[in-house]
């Protein structure tokens, strides 16, 4: 569920069985969008920083995924599509890494989230994976990284003609 204060909006995932985790961003984006963006995020899971880096201007989903690393593992978030995306643990030498799909689906209210596992998922893993239903993944698209440049250049635009 996002949470809105003057420069920061947040969102985060809970659960009996999966760790406390928060991802927040802030700066001046945040004051024309409703959830979190990928810009300038920060992200817990059960109080543990995790490191967060994209490349912007990549080509493909994948390049333009976000790269995170938790607790020495080292994960990828990439777009599917527009409603849904994946979260893959990389294999190590210690485990075989696993990938966590989610499929939104509905409106509002009656927005759906399913997810699928495909390896041994950790509860830090479900709860990175679910966290990202609550935050602005558009930018990972092509089409969605157009729409995002276009929108915010109209609204600085906007925001100096007012004032």
């Amino acid at each position: 569920m996002p949470h809105a204060h003057e420069n920061v909006r947040a969102t985060e995932a809970t659960g009996g069985l999966i760790p406390r985790t928060v991802f927040e961003s802030r700066g001046i984006q945040v004051m024309i969008t409703e959830r979190p963006t990928l810009n300038g995020p920060t992200l817990r899971v059960g109080g543990a920083m995790v490191y967060v880096k994209r490349n912007r201007w990549a080509a493909t989903h994948r390049g333009r995924g976000l790269r995170m690393e938790y607790g020495g593992d080292r994960y990828r978030l990439w777009a599917v599509n527009r409603r849904e995306y994946a979260v893959m643990r990389e294999a190590d030498n210690e485990d075989r890494g696993v990938t966590v799909k989610v499929r939104e689906s509905g409106i509002a209210k009656w927005k759906r989230v399913e997810v699928s596992v495909s390896g041994r998922a950790l509860a830090a893993d479900i709860a990175l994976a679910v966290v990202f239903a609550g935050v602005d993944r558009s930018v990972l698209t092509r089409r969605g990284a157009v729409r995002a440049g276009f929108s915010r250049i109209f609204h600085v635009a906007m925001d100096t003609a007012m004032g």
